[in-house]
């Protein structure tokens, strides 16, 4: 299955799991008008800088990342979110492990 079951109760931190020096993703949602993903970074990983046209939503889940939006440096804690907008360079450097909710709605507002 590409996606979570629907009407199902889950957990994020039961359904992925942190690989060694890896980043491992899970869809949670995907349609056409946008996707719900959830990743689990090691340690040291990282996503380098690029840009996409619409905002997206990360909402950490476990852990602490640091977010470059634009060249500016936030970590971002377990329980905290931030609004990476769409067509500015942002990157996430894992310092240590953590999980992340990546939502991103494509509209054309």
């Amino acid at each position: 299955m590409d996606t979570i079951e629907t009407a199902k109760t889950f957990s994020f931190n039961e359904i992925v799991h942190y690989e060694d020096n890896g980043i491992v993703s899970k869809q949670i949602i995907k349609k056409s008008t946008g996707n719900v993903t959830l990743f689990a970074f090691a340690a040291g990983q990282m996503l380098s800088e690029h840009s996409a046209p619409f905002d997206a939503l990360v909402q950490v889940i476990e852990g602490s990342a640091e977010i470059v939006i634009g060249g500016i440096a936030n970590t971002v804690k377990a329980g905290e979110s931030i609004i990476m907008p769409a067509n500015i360079p942002h990157g996430v450097n894992a310092h240590e492990k953590f999980k992340m909710l990546l939502t991103m709605i494509r509209s054309q507002e």
